[in-house]
């Protein structure tokens, strides 16, 4: 969908330069969308703010110098209205449930990938373009399940996201790999099935494949999941 008017602006929060840099290039890549600039401190988050206002903040949620949901408590306060996209490896839920009493629209877990985030932006700029008068409860149920929904768009057609989970999960419980007929004896799904789910996290960025030798036969590929040491840095991210 083309959206129509002036592109999104983002400020992007993060103390890990690194991270910082890759998650400001991959919202710089997603149509729509500019990143005006980076922070790596909330009081530096702050005199960025103060500098040039923006539509949108991609805050990490740990910073050097407070945690993100009291930024934005400080912001808020100061009559900063900017949407927030919290990024976080932190599972806890009262930290969500707090964020959305804040204004948090949605959260992205670290590690992420590009397809994750894009999915998450373009969501966000097809919720804000949504305008006018509603005709009814199912209409504004529309909009909100527009941001809200958790990427069944991103899953190419036959996949289902239950049994992505499941393959998912029994990969990242494999810590030597697994090949696609033993995903599919853990799953209880056929092995030309298991093969297309494993393939799928492969193009997400999320598992790696290589050939299996040693056997009698043709190698077969053996798939692993990819653990994100390099954004797991330190502090409790």
């Amino acid at each position: 969908m083309n959206r129509p008017g002036p592109p999104i602006r983002v400020l992007v929060v993060e103390d890990d330069p690194v991270a910082a840099d890759a998650h400001a290039l991959y919202a710089g890549r997603v149509p729509g969308f500019v990143v005006t600039g980076v922070a790596h401190s909330r009081a530096a988050a702050v005199r960025a703010l103060d500098r040039t206002p923006v539509d949108l903040i991609l805050l990490d949620l740990y910073l050097p110098d407070g945690h993100g949901l009291q930024l934005l408590r400080s912001l808020r306060a100061a009559g900063h209205s900017a949407d927030v996209i919290a990024v976080t490896s932190a599972r806890d839920l009262a930290i969500v449930r707090e964020g959305v009493s804040l204004g948090v629209v949605q959260y992205v877990l670290k590690p992420f990938t590009f397809a994750t985030l894009r999915d998450r932006l373009t969501r966000y700029a097809e919720f804000r373009a949504t305008a006018g008068e509603a005709s009814g409860q199912d209409e504004v149920d529309r909009a909100l399940a527009t941001l809200r929904t958790p990427q069944p768009a991103a899953l190419p057609k036959g996949l289902s996201a239950p049994t992505l989970e499941a393959v998912t999960r029994t990969l990242r419980e494999a810590p030597d790999g697994l090949t696609a007929a033993e995903a599919a004896t853990a799953v209880g799904i056929s092995r030309i099935t298991a093969r297309r789910y494993l393939e799928h996290l492969v193009t997400d960025g999320r598992a790696a494949r290589a050939p299996q030798y040693g056997q009698i036969g043709r190698p077969e590929l053996q798939y692993r999941w990819i653990t994100a040491t390099r954004h797991g840095h330190g502090h409790g991210h």
